[in-house]
């Protein structure tokens, strides 16, 4: 019987979602490294796994990381916005999330993704927190982001559905069975349970 470490992340005890994740990461670069991205020859594993040589040229290559903020828009009433993306059901809500783009500072790229996602213009960016996520590679850097713009629209293209919450409108809606959020094992859940100042709801 398999399962799905995003699933189960949050339940295991620290070392072992430790060993795993780095497990997931290394394994998935091994995969899709067979080959010299310089000269397309092929590769061969070295340093304990932690990196891999190209037979022909002698190119050195190592695991990637591709960072990603995640970030949990704060108006100035102190209520949450949270975004259903297409990809999901209808019903899933979560925090805004992107691509850092070359050139682009964390806090630009914050900047970007919640006007680009949700048509809101961000006035301050506060650091929380990062997370691996070896699906298949990225680091997931948290954020809240403040703004005095309550015009939020979802773009239509990522993004459906944009809504406004107080921490009563979530947990109604959470309860109900309305609205789901993110799984715990996710830095989006840490996010929004720290605006929500404790343990978020669950459906009844």
């Amino acid at each position: 019987m398999t399962a799905d470490l995003r699933a189960i992340g949050h339940v295991l005890p620290a070392v072992e979602a430790e060993l795993l994740t780095y497990a997931a990461a290394v394994t998935t670069w091994h995969a899709s490294s067979a080959f010299c991205s310089g000269c397309g020859g092929t590769t061969r594993v070295a340093s304990s796994g932690w990196e891999r040589t190209c037979t022909q040229c002698g190119t050195s290559h190592y695991p990637r990381t591709d960072p990603a903020v995640i970030t949990a828009v704060i108006d100035a009433e102190d209520r949450l916005l949270l975004g259903s993306a297409q990809r999901w059901e209808s019903s899933r809500f979560s925090t805004f999330a992107g691509f850092v783009e070359a050139g682009e500072s964390l806090e630009d790229a914050v900047v970007r993704e919640v006007q680009e996602e949700a048509g809101i213009v961000v006035e301050r960016v506060e650091y929380a927190g990062s997370q691996p996520w070896p699906f298949p590679r990225s680091l997931m850097v948290g954020f809240f982001a403040h703004t005095s713009d309550t015009n939020a629209s979802a773009d239509d293209e990522e993004i459906r559905e944009v809504r406004w919450f107080t921490r009563r409108e979530l947990r109604d809606e959470v309860v109900s069975g309305a609205v789901t959020l993110p799984p715990r094992s996710a830095v989006s859940y840490a996010l929004i349970a720290a605006w929500y100042g404790g343990t978020l709801p669950e459906p009844a």
